[in-house]
C-alpha cells in the first residue's frame, strides 16, 4: 500500500480540519496551464497510462536523466512499456522530490492504484492502470472532470486557432476552456524562426513591414481572443529589460526583415519596447498578465537540437530584473495602463524583492490587482511552497492571494492543487495552535476556501 494517506501533510489536528472540511471538495480553477486544447475537443481514449502519464511531461523526462536513464528510454524509441518502467525505477528512490509524491497521488485519485510507485511493483502498475483504462474509457474529459476542474486557461501563441474553444464550448462539457494570450514567438525577434512566425501572424492579419503594423496585428489577434473568451496573457522573460521606444524598436525589426540576425542589444531593445506595448494593450482590454520571471531557457544546445523546446533543459537564472520591473511598473501606472499583474518568480531569492515592489501599486478596482504568484516550476514543490507562504504572509496579504495553478502538459497535474492545499492548511494550523492567529474556524476556512478557488474567479471575472 502506498505510504500516502488521508491525511498526508496535515500535520495537527486543526490543518486536518481546515483542509477536509473546507479545502478538499472546492472546485479547481487552473489559471495557467499547457494543455494541448485540441486533445480536450477532440476527447480521444487514452490507450495506456504512458500516454496519459509520461508522454510530453518534461519534468518526468528531467527526473530520470538525473538517474541516469538513457535518452531512449525518455524521449527515444523504447516502447511505451519500458519507458514507464524506468520511470518507475527511477522515481522510486528520488525521495523528497516532488514528483514522488505527486505521482503517488495521481495513481490513486485516478487509476485506484494504492501501490507504491518503485521497480519491484512497475510491471503491476503497468497492468492494473492500464485495465482501468481499458474498462472505463478514459478521456481528457473524464479526468478533467474527475478534478473538479470549473475553469482552465491555456497558454496559446497569436497566431493558434481559436475556432477549438468555440468547438470545445459546443460539447456542453461541465468545465470551460479558455485560452490566455501568449506572443513570446513573436517577442523573441532573435529566434532562428522568426520570420516564420511572423508569416503565420501575417497570414491571419495583415502584412507586416513596420512595428505600428505589428502592434495592430497583435491587437487584432487579441481580439480574436477575447472573442472566445480569453482574460488573461502570459510574457516569458528571463528578467524584465528597460521600456524603449517604438522607433527603436522599429529599427531592429526592419535589420530582421532584411535578413539579419539581431545582436543581443538589440534584441533585448525590441523585447524591451514589446514588453511594454503588450501590457499597455492588456491593460486596454482589462486582461491580466501573467509575468513569468527568471527562467534560463535552452542551456543544452545539443539537447535543443535534437529534442526542440520544452524538453526539459531549462533552468533558474540568477539575473536581476527589481529595478526595471520597477521602471516599467511605474511607467505603466503613471499613464494609467497598469494591467492587473500575477508575478511569477523562479529564483527564490527575489521574492521578498518582487513582494514588496507589487505592493507599491495595488488598486482598488479588484482585489490583489498585483500579486505574487504561486511557487512555480523548479519552486513547485514543498519547500518552495512552503517558503512562498512566509514570505507571502510577511509581506503581502494572504487573503488576497489567487491561489495555485497546475503550468503543466500532463492532464494528471490536479493533485497539484490538493497538494498546495495540504500545504496551506498545514501552514495555518501551526500558526493556529500556536496561538499566533485567530482560531475561528469559520473565518480561516473561508480564506482558504478564497485561495483554493474563489479569489482566482474573482480576479479573472469567471462564474463560480
Amino acid at each position: 500500500m502506498s505510504y500516502i494517506d488521508h491525511d498526508f501533510l496535515l500535520k495537527n489536528e486543526t490543518s486536518r480540519t481546515l483542509y477536509h472540511t473546507y479545502a478538499e471538495d472546492t472546485p479547481i480553477f487552473d489559471y495557467h496551464c499547457h494543455l494541448p486544447e485540441r486533445q480536450i475537443l477532440e476527447n480521444r481514449p487514452f490507450s495506456d497510462i504512458f500516454e496519459i502519464w509520461l508522454a510530453g511531461d518534461h519534468y518526468k523526462w528531467r527526473l530520470m536523466r538525473n538517474f541516469g536513464v538513457n535518452e531512449e528510454y525518455i524521449t527515444g524509441s523504447r516502447s511505451n512499456k519500458e519507458k514507464f518502467l524506468a520511470y518507475c525505477k527511477a522515481l522510486g528512490t528520488a525521495f523528497g522530490n516532488p514528483l514522488y509524491h505527486w505521482s503517488q497521488v495521481e495513481l490513486s485519485e485516478f487509476f485506484g492504484c494504492e501501490l507504491e510507485i518503485n521497480e519491484k511493483n512497475a510491471e503491476k502498475i503497468w497492468e492494473e492502470c492500464n485495465a482501468y483504462i481499458r474498462t472505463h474509457s478514459v478521456t481528457p474529459q473524464s479526468l478533467i472532470e474527475a478534478s473538479n476542474v470549473r475553469h482552465l486557461y491555456t497558454t496559446n501563441e497569436v497566431f493558434d486557432d481559436m475556432s477549438v474553444f468555440e468547438r470545445i464550448k459546443e460539447k456542453g462539457y461541465r468545465f470551460t476552456v479558455s485560452p490566455a494570450f501568449r506572443a513570446d514567438k513573436i517577442m523573441n525577434i532573435d529566434a532562428p524562426a522568426y520570420r516564420e512566425y511572423l508569416a503565420k501572424l501575417e497570414a491571419l492579419t495583415h502584412p507586416i513591414h513596420t512595428v505600428k503594423d505589428l502592434e495592430e496585428a497583435l491587437e487584432a489577434r487579441l481580439q480574436a481572443f477575447l472573442a472566445v473568451g480569453a482574460r488573461a496573457s502570459d510574457i516569458a522573460l528571463e528578467r524584465v529589460l528597460p521600456v524603449t521606444c517604438a522607433e527603436d524598436a522599429e529599427k531592429v525589426l526592419l535589420c530582421v526583415l532584411e535578413g539579419n540576425r539581431p545582436t543581443p542589444a538589440q534584441t533585448e531593445t525590441f523585447k524591451g519596447y514589446l514588453t511594454y506595448y503588450l501590457m499597455k494593450l492588456y491593460a486596454k482590454y482589462n486582461v491580466a498578465t501573467e509575468l513569468h520571471v527568471g527562467a534560463m531557457r535552452n542551456n543544452n544546445s545539443v539537447m535543443l537540437s535534437r529534442l526542440g523546446l520544452d524538453t526539459g533543459f531549462d533552468s533558474i537564472s540568477d539575473t536581476d530584473s527589481i529595478t526595471w520591473m520597477s521602471r516599467l511598473f511605474d511607467r505603466l501606472n503613471s499613464e494609467g495602463m497598469l494591467p492587473k499583474t500575477i508575478v511569477f518568480n523562479l529564483n527564490p531569492k527575489m521574492n521578498t524583492e518582487i513582494m514588496t515592489l507589487i505592493g507599491c501599486f495595488q488598486g482598488s478596482e479588484v482585489r490583489g490587482k498585483m500579486q505574487y504568484g504561486p511557487a512555480w516550476w523548479f519552486l513547485d514543490n514543498k519547500v518552495g511552497m512552503e517558503q512562498h507562504l512566509r514570505d507571502l504572509t510577511a509581506t503581502g496579504h494572504i487573503g488576497a492571494f489567487v491561489g495555485m495553478l497546475t503550468d503543466s502538459r500532463s492532464l494528471l497535474s490536479y493533485p497539484r492543487h490538493h497538494y498546495f492545499r495540504r500545504i496551506l492548511c498545514s501552514y495555518f494550523g501551526e500558526m493556529m495552535e500556536a496561538g499566533e492567529m485567530t482560531s475561528d474556524m469559520e473565518t480561516v476556512g473561508a480564506v482558504v476556501r478564497d485561495i483554493s478557488y474563489y479569489n482566482s474567479v474573482n480576479y479573472f471575472g469567471m462564474e463560480a
